[in-house]
């Protein structure tokens, strides 16, 4: 997703009038201390950093994706990925195999994927060994490559990876899909100027009228950014305070 974010905060910027630099950010202090102004956030850290008592953040916008399973909502899916030569064929086959998760603080990854376990009235026992993989990317290429059994997988990713490179439909079968989730929205640091976010709320909400951008954004399979409200993350927060582990 690197060059479609990359397009979008050089389009904005340009739009604003402003010089616009895509950095990879590592912690959400960065939003505080005035080190980012805007970023795509997942939305786990999101719900956490909303219901601070001072919370650093606040939403700008929401993509929708452009393939029929969205139904033309700002969501996404977490797809439970494995080998294609593998024998599984459901999450209930999982059960002691070596899984693989990017990080702790992802929804898709790791939230979504403890909470269908404390669902089901299991514990992160269920499967035989854990492997943090650092990445979403770094996940599929240890399914591939029979380092992993399986993983999480956020879709949007996927659908991407899968549009660029056709052997990944080959390769990999998706036997799960949990979800749908409220998808990863972008956040701008709550102390820019209002005026400030209210363009910015406004170009990212008017960018599939622009021609250049509608093919840019195609890359990354949006379609348009739409308004998206705190409300509609309760569900990740909430998931994650039932969630096992």
């Amino acid at each position: 997703m690197y060059e479609t974010y990359a397009y979008i905060s050089s389009y904005v910027g340009e739009q604003v009038g402003r010089a616009a630099q895509l950095a990879v950010g590592q912690s959400l202090d960065e939003f505080a201390d005035g080190r980012a102004h805007i970023g795509f956030l997942c939305g786990l850290p999101y719900s956490q950093a909303a219901r601070r008592d001072d919370p650093a953040i606040e939403l700008l916008a929401a993509p929708v994706l452009y393939p029929p399973r969205y139904h033309g909502k700002p969501v996404y899916f977490s797809d439970i990925i494995v080998r294609s030569s593998s024998s599984f064929t459901s999450f209930e086959d999982l059960q002691g195999t070596v899984w693989g998760y990017n990080e702790k603080t992802s929804h898709s990854g790791w939230n979504i994927v403890s909470y269908n376990l404390a669902m089901r009235g299991k514990t992160l026992d269920y499967f035989g060994r854990l492997v943090k993989t650092g990445s979403h990317l770094r996940s599929i290429e240890m399914v591939l490559q029979g380092d992993i059994d399986a993983a999480a997988i956020d879709s949007h990713v996927l659908d991407v990876l899968r549009m660029r490179d056709a052997r990944l439909a080959t390769n990999l079968r998706i036997i799960d899909a949990l979800g749908p989730s409220p998808i990863p929205p972008i956040v701008a640091a709550k102390s820019l100027p209002a005026s400030l976010k209210q363009e910015l709320k406004r170009i990212l909400l008017a960018m599939h009228h622009d021609a250049d951008a509608v093919e840019a954004l195609r890359q990354g399979l949006i379609a348009r950014f739409v308004p998206i409200s705190d409300e509609d993350y309760r569900p990740v927060h909430d998931m994650s305070v039932k969630a096992v582990g």
